[in-house]
């Protein structure tokens, strides 16, 4: 027969091992959610700098004079 101390720290042991795990799914959901908007900021700011760099090329372009031919890509 198990004793009074014992079942306390069979459960005291059961709630810490689940405790514990709880946190670490919770880590884990945080730390893929923290990449992800990461990515996500990431994108974005490549996307604002390639938009920059094509408005500044094209303001460039609108300086050049016109010759009449037609520019290839």
């Amino acid at each position: 027969m198990v004793g009074k101390f014992e079942r306390r720290k069979d459960t005291m042991q059961e709630l810490t091992e689940s405790g514990v795990n709880t946190v670490g799914h919770i880590a884990t959901i945080i730390t893929g959610a923290v990449r992800d908007i990461t990515r996500e900021i990431g994108g974005f700011v490549t996307d604002a700098i390639e938009m920059r760099e094509a408005a500044a090329k094209a303001r460039a372009d609108e300086n050049l004079p016109d010759t009449g031919e037609i520019e290839s890509a």
